[in-house]
């Protein structure tokens, strides 16, 4: 039934996977929906929730033009793996970095990337505070982040880390133009300039959703992101 309904919808969208690709989403639904029994990893458990309300649409802000070879993706606020799994899957060339305060999550994950016969990076820690070492600050070509926090919080967590001319890449719900109006000034601070804003239908679901694609234009001011929880109580 996953694997099924998966296909159809990457085939929708005009992605093509190989059969080992799609057996490695396979052990990844597997995987998340038995460890969800004992760790809150998703709300969304059932075969065609999984395979579109999280596989395919991590997929949503897949583009080329953006994954160049090779590149370098923090998943900021990975949770459970989105999109950053889903992607890596996809393209297993690119260099990514699952981010998540939570250690357990990264646990999860850790050992579902080993059994997919993946390499990854895990950092564990919050975004307010790993922006500010210098191994992480300007040292990613995309940032990835997906129902993590409206825009305006986001931009400040995630800029800092995205290298000058690489992407923060946000996968948004329905409210996207309210939170684009609402996040200008916080991306203007910060260094963003929206590229591209790309409305996003997911096949078999009516809601519609975009994924914003912000280029780093300049240098993150040395002071952002603020202490933990500055941000999320007085927004930019």
């Amino acid at each position: 039934m996953f694997r099924s309904e998966l296909a159809q919808a990457l085939k929708a969208m005009d992605l093509s996977v190989s059969e080992s690709q799609l057996a490695q989403f396979c052990t990844f639904d597997e995987a998340l929906v038995e460890t969800n029994k004992v760790m809150n990893l998703t709300a969304i458990t059932d075969p065609k929730g999984v395979a579109i309300k999280h596989m395919a649409d991590s997929l949503s802000c897949y583009d080329p033009a953006y994954f160049k070879d090779g590149a370098s993706v923090l998943d900021l606020g990975t949770g459970a793996g989105f999109p950053g799994l889903p992607l890596l899957i996809y393209r297993p060339d690119l260099k990514v970095t699952f981010f998540d305060s939570l250690k357990k999550r990264l646990t999860f994950l850790e050992k579902v990337v080993c059994d997919l016969g993946l390499t990854a990076s895990f950092l564990h820690g919050r975004a307010e505070e790993m922006a500010h070492k210098p191994e992480y600050r300007s040292a990613f070509d995309i940032v990835t982040s997906r129902a993590v926090a409206r825009l305006n919080i986001l931009a400040e967590w995630a800029l800092p880390y995205v290298r000058t001319g690489g992407y923060f890449i946000s996968l948004k719900g329905a409210q996207y133009e309210e939170e684009l109006a609402e996040g200008e000034k916080a991306l203007q601070i910060l260094g963003g300039k929206v590229a591209e804003v790309r409305p996003v239908r997911l096949p078999g679901l009516d809601d519609v959703r975009a994924v914003l694609y912000i280029e780093k234009v300049k240098e993150s001011p040395k002071k952002y992101p603020r202490k933990p929880k500055m941000a999320a109580k007085n927004p930019l």
